[in-house]
Formats: structure tokens, C-alpha cells, sequence
């Protein structure tokens, strides 16, 4: 994964063995919560998560095996016609990632340029195979799929002039990963292939009797495979953003196993919260963003209307942020305190606006709709020759998973960009960062001028 040979072994000389926590010099600026407070929250969605995950785990079981009984004794379900395609479609998501997250690490220019302008049409081709397989469910899926590629290329045509700073930004934060990233990528990847394939087989077995209580059951493994998923994804970008801003700060590295052994032993609890708080804040503040495009300030109105939903959603970004997960690695601070101090940070040396412009954060997200869409697309086109009638629900729970194992992949990368945004802002005068941000910066207020 090195882009340099000689770096790469100057940093390995440097490495250190200690991962001992750092503790916070100065007392918080903002408090959100009473230390043990704190403490007895992680705890608390440590717990919860742990006891879903087995309770889950046990239903799966049991209705797989249920499945296959039932699919031996009827002819309503037929196993070899619903988990070939969805399988393979789960193979398919686990490589197309990994060699994307490699794509992107070496020619980050052309990552973003490519994502950003074939995305859209990986969309409209899911929207029209739904349309093609013609149930009512597939006709809405369809109608949604090509709607959201029309709006992601008209947002493609508004933000090209910033894919040069995104690929700068990205380059110089992942300029040299940390020790066995490629191992660390490889292990979530095949972590998240077999739990991916796992929950795949309860989801089957509910489908083979399809009453109501089987949806039920299928919107329970659902909800805990999102969740599931965004813990896994969020424990390698505390890891590896812990790592990135030690080096970032401070001019060292340290062990990538021995801080990934810390991160399992004293951040799981805060990893849960996050896990569960930033996907919905992310959709609340970016529907905010998009009702303020289309309301204008024509009428008076809707602009009122827009601008209270936008302070709601700028308040909570303030205690649930993902750049929040930098600090809870690096001070082991709760995950609210950890966003509301970063957040707090940025609007004191004024970088909110060129976060808000930073398309990083973009960029991952089309990359998973654009891996979610080619593994939609192979599991929904095989179902739609050899069983029309699964066609549809395979071709979304593949998409699914090809989204989450692509963000998976590249959470290393994600996570050094947040790691360089934290620690220049604690410290924007360092020697250890270049030109990047504050020549960004000096262009904003350009353009704002």
C-alpha cells in the first residue's frame, strides 16, 4: 500500500511499541456529560450491542435450518435459485472493494473523477433493471434509483471544481499508511464477507414462509446488520485515525495491532454510540443542506422553514460528527464529548466552511452507491433470468452489502483525512503540514468575497 519505499522504511524506523492512551492536557471546553455518566453509557451500548448481535445470531440459526425444512417439504421456496446470486453477489462486493480502496490510494485523482461521473449511471442501470423485473415494489425501487443518478449528476456538474483539492487532501493524508493496513483491510474485508453471508442465510429462511411475522424477523437482521456493519467500519477508523494523528501531531507512529488492541478494549462502547448517531445526524444535516438549495430565499416561507431545519440539524452535527471519532482513539473521551470538543475546535480556527466543502466525505459515499449498484446489478440480473419473483429483494440486499463492504475498505482512508483536519486544527502553525489547507482556505474567502 506504500506509494514510497524510502519513506515507508525511514517511518518503520521510527515506530514505537507504546500505545498507551494520551490523556487530555486541559480540561474540555464544552461538557456534555459527567465522566462516569460517560462511562456508564459506553457501557450500556457495549452491552446492547453485544446481546442484539447474539440474540440475532440465534434467530439466523434457527431460521436457516427452519428454511431448508421448509423448503424440502414445498415447492414455495427453492434455496439453489435464491442464495447462488446473492452470494456471489457478496464475493463480488468483497473484491470490486478492496481493489477500489487500492485504485483510489494510488491514483486518487481519477478515483474521484471516475466515482463521481459513473455513479450516476451505475444508479440509472439499477433503476432500470427494477423497472425491468416490473413488480410494484421494483417499479418504486426503480423510480428512486434513477431519480437519485439524475440528482448525482446534476451535484457532479456543481462541485467539479473542488475534486482537485478533495484529491490533494486525500493524497497527502494517506501518504504514508500505517503498518499492515493492507492486512487490517483484508481481515474486515473477509470479517464482513462471512457475517454479510451469515445474516444473507436467516434473511432466506424467513423469506421460504414469508408471513408477517418473517418480515419482522427480516427488518430485525436488517437493522443489525446496518449496525453491525457501521461498528466494524468505525473501529478501523478509530484505529487507523488514532494512528494517522499521532504521526500528523506528533511526528511518530506507533504499533497499528497494539492500537487496534486498545481500541477493542477501551473504545467499543463509544464506537456503538457513534455507530448508531452519525448515520442519522449525516441524513438529517444533508437533507437540511438540500432543502436550503431548492428553497432559495424567494419565499419567505419556505426559506424560514429551511433555515430552522438547518439550525436544527447544525446543533446536533455538534455532538454527533464522525471527525468526533479521532478524539475518542486519541483522549479515549466519550463519543459526544469527542464530537462537540472537535466541532468546537474547527469554528475556533474557522474551518467549518472548507469541512462543509471537503467532498472526501462524497466521494466514499458514491463509492459505495457505486459498488452497491455493480453488485445489484449481478445478483438482480441473475435472479431476473432464473427466478423473476426474487429478483427484486435480492437485488437490494446486495446492494446493501457492496455499499457497506466498499465504506468498509476505504475507512482507512477516510479516517486519515479526519485525523489531518483534527490535528491541524489543534495545531494550524505546525511544520509537519503543508500548504494544502490554508491555501484552500485563502481561495474560499476568494470565492465568498
Amino acid at each position: 500500500m506504500e506509494r514510497s519505499t524510502g519513506s515507508n522504511m525511514q517511518i518503520q524506523g521510527q515506530r514505537t511499541q507504546s500505545t498507551a492512551i494520551v490523556k487530555v492536557q486541559q480540561e474540555p471546553s464544552i461538557k456534555i456529560e459527567p465522566t462516569v455518566g460517560g462511562q456508564l453509557l459506553r457501557k450500556l451500548f457495549q452491552i446492547i450491542f453485544f446481546v442484539q448481535l447474539f440474540l440475532v445470531s440465534i434467530l439466523v440459526i434457527v431460521l436457516t435450518i427452519r428454511g431448508l425444512i421448509y423448503a424440502g417439504s414445498t415447492d414455495r421456496f427453492h434455496p439453489k435459485k435464491w442464495y447462488p446470486p446473492l452470494l456471489v453477489s457478496t464475493a463480488s462486493a468483497g473484491i470490486v472493494s478492496f481493489i477500489w480502496q487500492s485504485i483510489t490510494f494510488h491514483c486518487p485523482s481519477k478515483a474521484i473523477k471516475t466515482v463521481f461521473w459513473f455513479t450516476p449511471l451505475l444508479t440509472c442501470a439499477v433503476g432500470v433493471l427494477h423497472i425491468l423485473i416490473g413488480s410494484p415494489l421494483s417499479l418504486a425501487a426503480g423510480t428512486i434509483a434513477i431519480l437519485s443518478g439524475v440528482i448525482q449528476s446534476l451535484y457532479a456538474c456543481w462541485v467539479n471544481s473542488r475534486f482537485d483539492y478533495a484529491s490533494k487532501i486525500l493524497t497527502v493524508s494517506t501518504s504514508a499508511p500505517p503498518y499492515n493496513t493492507t492486512t487490517f483491510v483484508i481481515v474486515s474485508i473477509i470479517t464482513c464477507l462471512v457475517y454479510s453471508s451469515f445474516s444473507v442465510t436467516g434473511i432466506g429462511g424467513a423469506t421460504a414462509t414469508g408471513t408477517s411475522l418473517d418480515i419482522a424477523f427480516i427488518v430485525v437482521i436488517l437493522l443489525s446488520f446496518l449496525w453491525s456493519m457501521q461498528v466494524i467500519k468505525n473501529m478501523l477508523y478509530v484505529t487507523i485515525s488514532r494512528i494517522r494523528y499521532m504521526n500528523f501531531a506528533c511526528g511518530v507512529d506507533i504499533n497499528t495491532r497494539a492500537t487496534f488492541h486498545d481500541t477493542v478494549k477501551h473504545f467499543v462502547g463509544s464506537v456503538c454510540i457513534g455507530s448508531a448517531i452519525v448515520p442519522v445526524i449525516g441524513t438529517i444535516r444533508g437533507s437540511a443542506r438540500a432543502i436550503n438549495l431548492v428553497a432559495g430565499d424567494n419565499d419567505e416561507f419556505l426559506f424560514s422553514c429551511a433555515d430552522c431545519y438547518s439550525g436544527f440539524a447544525s446543533t446536533l452535527i455538534t455532538y454527533g460528527n464522525r471527525w468526533g471519532f479521532v478524539h475518542v482513539g486519541v483522549y479515549n473521551k466519550g463519543f459526544i464529548q469527542a464530537s462537540a470538543d472537535t466541532w468546537e475546535m474547527f469554528k475556533r480556527v474557522e474551518l467549518i466552511s472548507l469541512i462543509d466543502s471537503d467532498l472526501t466525505g462524497v466521494f466514499c459515499f458514491l463509492s459505495g452507491v457505486a459498488v452497491g449498484s455493480i453488485c445489484g446489478i449481478v445478483g438482480g440480473t441473475w435472479e431476473l433470468i432464473i427466478h423473476k419473483g426474487y429478483a427484486t429483494e435480492v437485488s437490494i440486499y446486495a446492494f446493501l452489502i457492496g455499499y457497506f463492504m466498499c465504506r468498509i475498505a476505504l475507512a482507512w482512508q477516510q479516517a486519515s483525512v479526519s485525523a489531518y483536519y483534527v490535528s491541524y486544527a489543534e495545531n494550524p502553525q505546525s511544520l509537519r503540514f503543508d500548504a494544502t489547507i490554508p491555501v484552500r482556505i485563502e481561495q474560499l474567502h476568494r470565492f465568498q468575497v
